[in-house]
């Protein structure tokens, strides 16, 4: 999830589709006072079409409706079934990982890659409730809770950026290793955190535990996780990158180009300073963390208010009820954004697909983060982006079947190429 210390109160564009005179369908956005802005081009809404048009059309974009069906019918997995199965990696020998897998016989002799889950801040293994089953009739399907979410670690006192999620140093390389601020220090020496001595903690699971290349596919900062990893240019281990809703950081900071940060800028530092006082950090926490504020901040960020059903409410709450939940959500909220993925992207070379919701109000369309994403696949040939109308920041979970939709015909062309 994208959860932040503010949710962002200003008016967002409200986009849906319309038809012209000629029967082409647009994709339109309703501007204040009334007034309506069309795409210049029509987009197709037609399904098999769109994934055609990825393996042949040049700007590698489409938008697909709202009313799709997928035709996979995978079932829903229950929490507790989730909980049951998952199993536990002991990273840099001293920090418990939680994970899940799932295959049937056919995935296994599928030649498909392997497909890693990577979720977004706030949520855990079980937001992938609603994909894993259909991903899994194909591909052998992995999902991981970061450090400091869902039943991994939440270790006192780390210091939780995205480089401590992304990266960790070889061990045979460099020794005595202590973790400040964004920086790594070392036998005296000083390295950015995202030097070529990094190693991503993604790829030490990759490396580790499935041991194959492997398509990574994130929600929100988990996407951003992935474009880390993926940046990387001594792995070997990922196959492709599916983004969804992909975060501009960790937190709010990150997004200065936004008029509508700027404006709260002050009142963000202000909430940075009042958390890092413990009785005050505590209360805001206890206030978050209930089920109707829970439910009230969800129902903000879905399209499809049906899916922000208890479950979804649950598996949000239930980790932030842990012993040192209060300890992450603080770091991560008052810390650095770290890397930005417009200085990332370029550099990557594997096939992408992006997926977007446009109706996230965290990461919307016409902010800086979701202009930057759109415009990609007329400047890179490998990036693939679907627009998914009427979907919220997480369109895994909020539109499923529209997700897959997109995702599996994409997968199957990889696979095959």
């Amino acid at each position: 999830m994208g959860f932040s210390a503010l949710a962002v109160a200003a008016e967002l564009p409200l986009h849906y589709s319309s038809v012209n005179k000629n029967g082409e369908r647009f994709l339109c956005q309703q501007r204040k006072y009334g007034h309506i802005r069309y795409c210049k081009k029509p987009v197709s809404c037609n399904i098999k079409s769109n994934i055609t048009a990825a393996a042949t059309s040049s700007n590698n974009t489409a938008t697909t409706g709202s009313t799709s069906s997928s035709s996979c019918g995978g079932k829903v997995l229950e929490i507790k079934e989730i909980r049951e199965r998952c199993k536990k990696w002991l990273w840099k020998g001293q920090f418990s990982i939680n994970y899940f897998v799932s295959c049937n016989s056919d995935s296994q002799s599928n030649p498909g890659p392997p497909l890693l889950l990577v979720h977004g801040f706030g949520a855990s293994i079980p937001h992938w409730r609603r994909n894993i089953d259909t991903l899994a009739k194909h591909y052998t399907v992995y999902a991981i809770d970061l450090l400091g979410f869902g039943a991994s670690d939440k270790p006192e006192g780390f210091s939780y950026t995205m480089e401590a999620w992304a990266q960790v140093l070889h061990y045979q390389k460099l020794s005595c290793l202590v973790f400040y601020s964004e920086h790594f220090l070392t036998l005296g020496k000083y390295y950015p955190a995202n030097s070529g001595l990094n190693v991503q903690l993604i790829l030490d699971f990759l490396d580790e535990v499935i041991q194959k290349p492997t398509v990574l596919i994130g929600n929100s900062v988990g996407s951003l996780a992935c474009v880390i990893a993926a940046s990387d240019s001594s792995q070997t281990l990922v196959r492709g990158l599916v983004l969804l809703n992909c975060s501009g950081g960790m937190n709010n900071k990150a997004i200065v180009d936004d008029w509508r940060i700027k404006l709260l800028l002050p009142l963000l530092w202000l909430i940075d300073f009042l958390l890092k006082q413990r009785a005050i950090a505590s209360s805001i926490f206890e206030r978050v963390k209930q089920r109707d504020t829970l439910r009230n901040i969800l129902l903000s960020v879905y399209g499809n208010k049906e899916s922000v059903d208890e479950d979804l409410v649950e598996i949000i709450r239930g980790p932030a009820c842990d012993e040192g939940a209060l300890d992450a959500f603080v770091s991560i909220v008052t810390g650095p954004p770290g890397p930005n993925p417009v200085t990332l992207m370029p550099g990557i070379s594997i096939p992408i697909l992006v997926l977007w919701g446009d109706q996230d109000p965290f990461t919307p369309i016409d902010g800086p983060v979701g202009k930057y994403f759109s415009s990609l696949p007329s400047q890179l040939s490998n990036v693939r982006l679907c627009m998914l109308e009427g979907v919220g920041h997480c369109p895994h979970d909020d539109k499923p079947d529209l997700v897959h939709d997109n995702l599996l015909p994409w997968l199957a062309h990889l696979a095959a190429s």
